[in-house]
């Protein structure tokens, strides 16, 4: 495997610190690592694999004559649509994890388990990280799609504070104390919240618009009839989405829940009897995607019901940034 050198921007926020987590734990050999944030950032220190770096307050220079192979982003829409065509200029293949660039047709929607082979072409020399509960509801339906084919998708999604940055931990651990909200509209300590992101003219949320269109590219299914209900839900960590899949062709339950066993990144807890299924709590800390609670559904031939469970930070966010990095170099 060769050397890498490897630039994270927005480097001491909540994302670009797992990012720093899952590289730890990484096979991927880097050589130099430089680590970018804002102004007010600058000069903190951050340990890397027993080194101390520095970090860098991002400017538009920040990339040149610095030879970085991959440049992971995780500072907002605003900055990756300024700073990562400069990174892209200098060299570095972009991994983008804000909504900048994903529905860009010239800029791959890449999870890697599902569509690496997508990375591999990338005209603006940037590849975009998916919408969270999109990337872990991902995997199964890759499954479906490509044994059963694919008819119809319902989402309703049951989404951490964590989900909504530090703004949204602080939300949790304020209401928690009887302190009003100051980021979510509602306290969130009590209540689930049908509300993420904007309401756009539909009545659609964009967190819920997002999961519609970014389904359809990654899986390359643009006519595919999906919708979404998004709600915030008082969890410090750990995305969950109920999935309602309809199929073109029949299946057999069992049969499907041995393909997703075998299917890589996803791991399957579905014993009812013994109370056995996924739950946010025990995906932290965590690359892999849980599901569970398979079953059919009543009420339509040929569908099924899937609950998905994922830590959003680590798969959702930052490690599948890094995994699309190792996929591309083995």
């Amino acid at each position: 495997m060769r050397k890498l050198n490897i630039a994270i921007v927005g480097a001491t926020g909540v994302v670009g610190q797992a990012f720093l987590a899952v590289l730890e734990e990484s096979p991927l050999c880097i050589e130099n690592l430089y680590l970018f944030a804002s102004a007010r950032s600058a000069g903190t220190k951050t340990l890397f694999r027993g080194t101390a770096y520095t970090v860098e307050a991002l400017t538009e220079t920040s990339f040149r004559h610095r030879a970085i192979d991959y440049a992971l982003f995780s500072a907002g829409g605003a900055i990756s649509k300024l700073f990562a065509p400069l990174a892209a200029a200098a060299g570095a293949t972009v991994v983008d994890n804000s909504s900048a660039w994903r529905m860009d047709a010239d800029v791959p929607l890449v999870v890697p388990e599902v569509n690496i082979d997508d990375a591999r072409q990338t005209p603006k020399g940037i590849i975009a990280n998916p919408n969270c509960s999109t990337i872990q509801a991902m995997l199964p339906l890759k499954v479906l799609a490509d044994r059963y084919g694919l008819k119809r998708v319902i989402y309703s999604t049951y989404q951490a504070v964590s989900g909504a940055g530090s703004r949204g931990i602080r939300d949790l651990e304020a209401t928690l104390r009887g302190e009003r909200p100051a980021h979510f509209p509602y306290a969130i300590a009590r209540s689930c919240i049908p509300h993420i992101d904007l309401f756009a003219d539909d009545d659609y949320t964009k967190e819920e618009l997002k999961m519609v269109n970014e389904t359809r590219k990654i899986l390359h299914l643009p006519a595919l009839p999906v919708t979404a209900t998004c709600v915030r839900v008082p969890v410090l960590n750990g995305h969950s989405v109920a999935i309602v899949a309809e199929t073109e062709r029949p299946f057999e339950i069992a049969t499907v829940r041995q393909q997703f066993a075998e299917f890589p990144g996803m791991i399957v807890q579905d014993n009812v009897a013994e109370k056995i299924y996924p739950v946010a709590e025990l995906s932290g800390g965590r690359n892999e995607v849980f599901v569970g609670r398979i079953r059919r559904d009543l009420s339509q031939p040929n569908s099924l019901h899937i609950w998905c469970v994922a830590d959003n930070i680590r798969k959702g966010a930052a490690a599948n940034a890094v995994q699309i990095v190792e996929y591309l170099e083995n």
